[in-house]
């Protein structure tokens, strides 16, 4: 008995309202170009920021804004490396004193150092 109630209806919610006597935005066509020469146009409401690129519609490639200021270029941090790091916790006489406290724990075998069994064979 279900199926039949189903039969010939779309579950799709359709809307039979019209756009008549809507007031929309206000709106501005931007054309942008990418770099393989394709040009459109997009809209977008007058009150809207303009992004100064976009993907281009036919290939996918970022099309840029024509009569526009280009992107802003983004600051790019230098890398930071573990020495980099390193001195911003400790100054280079502190390294100096640490390095030479675990060369005199080296030395004096306090500590246990395992050596591996491929350096037994050849010693």
């Amino acid at each position: 008995m279900s199926e039949r109630a189903l039969r010939g209806t779309r579950l799709v919610v359709t809307s039979y309202e019209t756009d008549r006597g809507i007031d929309l935005a206000p709106r501005q066509a931007v054309e942008y170009a990418c770099q393989k020469g394709h040009r459109f146009e997009m809209p977008f409401s007058v009150e809207a920021e303009i992004p100064p690129e976009w993907e281009c519609r036919v290939c996918g490639s970022q099309a840029l804004l024509v009569d526009g200021d280009g992107p802003e270029e983004k600051k790019v941090k230098p890398a930071r490396t573990h020495w980099d790091m390193l001195m911003e916790r400790r100054t280079r006489e502190e390294l100096e004193e640490v390095l030479a406290e675990r060369l005199a724990v080296l030395r004096s075998g306090g500590m246990n150092v395992a050596v591996h069994p491929r350096d037994k064979k050849s010693a």
